[in-house]
């Protein structure tokens, strides 16, 4: 007998397999279910214990922090596009520039990241910070620090082109 709340859990786990069945194998869950008469959250919980495992044993905690800021701002990029709302274009491209703004300084600045503990860790949490839709962190961001400091090259730039000779 299991505990209420684990019970909760494993029915809320249960809703969301069912919710997205082709991404979640859930007839092969289902059929594990059938035949070893365990919940497939469990088999879920394994599989995806297993995929982490298996990515931080290739590249760390380096391309765990990477995947966590690419893969879900990705996805919800893919479908501002198609979407006709511009304010979803917006705020994805608001964190384009954020994000490729940080991989420039993190480049350059890597030999920094073995200086600051849980530097990862930080990282993760910065990134969903810029891209949850409760705090909009990428729109934050750029409007207190990109833009002050690099619109005015920008324009300085724009002013300095030369200018078409005359024949």
């Amino acid at each position: 007998m299991t505990h209420p709340q684990v019970e909760q859990v494993i029915q809320k786990v249960d809703d969301f397999l069912a919710a997205y069945p082709t991404a979640c194998q859930y007839d092969r869950l289902r059929n594990l279910e059938k035949k070893t008469g365990q919940p497939k959250v469990y088999f879920f919980f394994a599989a995806v214990t297993f995929m982490a495992s298996v990515i931080y044993g290739f590249g760390g905690m380096k391309l765990v922090s990477d995947m966590f800021a690419f893969v879900y701002p990705a996805y919800m990029s893919f479908k501002a596009i198609d979407s006709p709302d511009a304010t979803d274009d917006t705020q994805w491209l608001t964190y384009w520039v954020v994000f490729a703004l940080f991989s420039i300084v993190e480049s350059v600045m890597s030999f920094l990241v073995t200086w600051i503990p849980f530097y990862y860790l930080i990282k993760v949490c910065f990134f969903a910070w810029l891209y949850h839709p409760k705090f909009m962190g990428a729109g934050l961001v750029y409007k207190q620090v990109v833009k002050p400091f690099v619109m005015p090259y920008f324009q300085a730039f724009e002013q300095t082109k030369p200018q078409k000779k005359e024949e």
